[in-house]
């Protein structure tokens, strides 16, 4: 093997190893470097458009393509796609730049521009390629859907009360300390932050069953509509729990998702929510699930109504990023879910397993 090609193959089985046991990959930036580098490549772009004669007309495109890419970069700094079209239009900028005819010596900064632009673009070319191997070694990870964040706590955790709670779902779930809100009861909190409903679906009988709840709280879908999912595929994945637990005749709340808003994003350009999160798309999937819930019996929690304001945003002061609750939003929440759990203490207990709930179609 030639000596080059053995230096990347072991600088990729490194990567690849060190994201395994947790350590992101070494050329991997972090978000605030990488906006960082993104901005100064735009800078360095407009700069040497203007020393090389004929650049800034026939790299206009490219340039604009450039801002679009960093302004998007700015939303979402962790998505391979956006970096993946940042870098791309820096390629493409660097071969025009090279390829324009040098009718004039080049003022010298120009030159230690060019030098630094292109130490950008390899700089920014790394972190992609570290981005993929820590992707893929998550993909191939053993624990894919985050058993292990809750085994130790799952094995100490006492025996279940016929009062016990589980509240399941992403990083709103996660957040929320429970035993401030809900002192002396046995709530747990067994939210993980960033994870999607297929995922919360693969840890289901780890956190879910086998602590043998009386009810369970599902607030779970802002993070699949942000990926693209469709509500199809989330109603499916919602529908699976809650046929689980209700096979374990555990009483299921379903928690409505809580609408956005992107009156922060002056605070920073990631908080502009609304574009990943579709108002409509929110929507539609609390509609499918509070006609779900009625169906089916199970218990509809209607944070959204409650949190929406007249534009049909979350409201500015129940959040401090368009997306997660603040201390006043979680006081909001707080009545809502205790009223809901006692509302399904009150039912009959769920089917028994083998019973087929009535699918909602969506």
């Amino acid at each position: 093997m030639p000596t080059d090609l053995r230096t990347v193959w072991i600088a990729c089985v490194l990567g690849f190893s060190s994201a395994l046991m947790g350590q992101p990959p070494a050329d991997l930036l972090k978000s605030e470097d990488l906006l960082k580098l993104a901005d100064r490549s735009g800078q360095l772009a407009d700069s040497i458009a203007i020393a090389v004669p004929d650049l800034e007309p026939a790299s206009a495109p490219i340039r604009e393509a450039l801002r679009i890419a960093r302004d998007n970069l700015k939303m979402r700094a962790d998505s391979g796609p956006f970096i993946m079209a940042l870098l791309n239009n820096l390629r493409a900028y660097q071969a025009l730049m090279d390829a324009m005819p040098r009718s004039i010596v080049l003022p010298k900064e120009a030159d230690v521009q060019m030098v630094e632009l292109r130490a950008l673009i390899s700089k920014l070319n790394a972190h992609f390629q570290a981005l993929i191997v820590q992707m893929e070694a998550r993909i191939r990870s053993a624990d894919r859907d985050n058993l292990h964040r809750y085994a130790e706590a799952n094995q100490l955790l006492p025996a279940p009360t016929s009062k016990r709670v589980l509240f399941y779902g992403d990083s709103i779930t996660d957040f929320w300390r429970l035993n401030e809100y809900f002192p002396s009861q046995d709530y747990v909190n067994r939210g993980i932050s960033g994870q999607v409903t297929s995922e919360m679906l693969g840890r289901f009988k780890a956190d879910v069953l086998d602590l043998k709840p009386s009810t369970i709280v599902i607030l779970a879908g802002t993070n699949d509509l942000s990926r693209g999912t469709p509500v199809a595929t989330i109603a499916n994945n919602i529908t699976m729990m809650a046929e689980l637990a209700q096979a374990h005749k555990i009483r299921v709340i379903l928690a409505s998702v809580m609408p956005v808003s992107d009156y922060h994003k002056a605070v920073n350009p990631q908080y502009e929510r609304t574009r990943f999160r579709p108002p409509a798309l929110i929507r539609s999937l609390n509609t499918w699930m509070k006609n779900y819930c009625a169906s089916n019996g199970f218990t509809y929690l209607d944070y959204y109504s409650a949190m929406v304001d007249k534009g049909g945003f979350l409201k500015a002061e129940l959040t401090d990023d368009g997306l997660h609750p603040n201390a006043a939003g979680y006081r909001v929440m707080a009545p809502l879910v205790s009223a809901a759990i006692a509302a399904g203490e009150r039912l009959p207990l769920p089917v028994q397993p083998g019973r087929r709930t009535k699918r909602q179609d969506y």
